[in-house]
């Protein structure tokens, strides 16, 4: 199969795209938490933001399916948008929304910088794919690097400590769901096309988030602006941004516009400032390099062949 070399204009375009596609992802922790609330001032239920994002994305996928009359996958695909629907339409957002109940976005965009590396990591492990001792020792010093940052962290917030380590162990694991999801939609993803592949995960969880949405519907009033940004996530975050991210990857290739995902921690960081209320602090900033460093350096091993003897 011959690969055609992006024109500049396609590099141009795809990293354009690619940035707009960060950017929306990037916004996802706060308007989540936005979404949530915090535990002194709950907004809405973390379980109906997981059902109720569900719920929008779906819809639009619904129509979106059906205008461009996309054929229905597969038993042996559906297997894999399923795995894939657990992992990024329900056991990611639905840990992520809890986390942020007790700590802020910028501190989750630290611990949620491990992604990539959560991604190949789970690549390698379910696809039995070689990685360089290189990689392996990347991912352990980004994991050390985020173990100390939730340590140090902790230990300023006294009595909250235990409910922040709680919070973190929940990153951690949305961490883990999204990664084991996105390996799942990219086996599927060269036979269906990669906004498809996003549509039916989202259409093959409508069953079970519809029903869940009603049932968890909140009883009590609740700010316009966690309604808005129920709606940025539904919308956008779970559903959209993937639409602007593939574009992108299409255009300019691959391998540059990825690239562009390690600015996603310092993204959510910096709009936490307008968006929450939220303060720039020196030692969040500090770990967010240190990380997206070795996310870096790591997914440079990952993307190296290991030689062969």
């Amino acid at each position: 199969m011959s690969h055609t070399e992006p024109t500049p204009h396609d590099r141009l375009m795809g990293t354009v795209w690619g940035l707009v596609g960060v950017t929306v992802f990037a916004l996802t922790l706060p308007m989540a938490r936005m979404a949530t609330g915090t535990v002194d001032a709950p907004a809405l239920s973390p379980w109906f933001v997981t059902w109720g994002r569900c719920v929008i994305a779906g819809v639009l996928s619904l129509v979106f399916l059906a205008i461009t009359h996309s054929p229905r996958p597969s038993p042996q695909q559906v297997r894999w948008i399923g795995l894939s629907a657990l992992g990024n339409a329900l056991g990611y957002p639905l840990l992520l929304a809890w986390a942020l109940r007790y700590v802020s976005a910028s501190h989750a965009a630290v611990v949620t910088a491990l992604l990539p590396l959560a991604t190949a990591a789970a690549a390698a492990w379910l696809l039995h794919q070689r990685a360089r001792m290189g990689f392996w020792l990347f991912a352990v010093l980004g994991s050390v690097l985020v173990l100390a940052y939730s340590t140090l962290r902790a230990q300023g917030v006294g009595g909250e400590a235990g409910a922040w380590a709680w919070a973190d162990a929940l990153l951690v694991g949305a961490v883990m769901a999204a990664a084991l999801g996105y390996v799942a939609g990219a086996q599927v993803t060269p036979a269906l096309g990669a906004e498809r592949v996003i549509s039916w995960v989202c259409v093959l969880a409508l069953p079970v988030a519809l029903p869940m949405a009603w049932w968890t519907w909140p009883e009590h009033a609740v700010p316009g602006s966690a309604w808005a940004a129920l709606l940025y996530v539904g919308v956008f975050s779970m559903w959209a941004g993937f639409f602007a991210w593939f574009r992108g990857l299409s255009l300019g290739g691959p391998l540059r516009v990825s690239q562009l995902q390690l600015l996603q921690p310092f993204i959510t960081i910096l709009a936490a400032v307008p968006l929450l209320g939220e303060s720039l602090d020196a030692m969040t900033l500090g770990f967010a390099l240190l990380v997206v460093a070795t996310v870096f350096m790591g997914r440079r091993m990952a993307n190296t062949p290991r030689p062969t003897e």
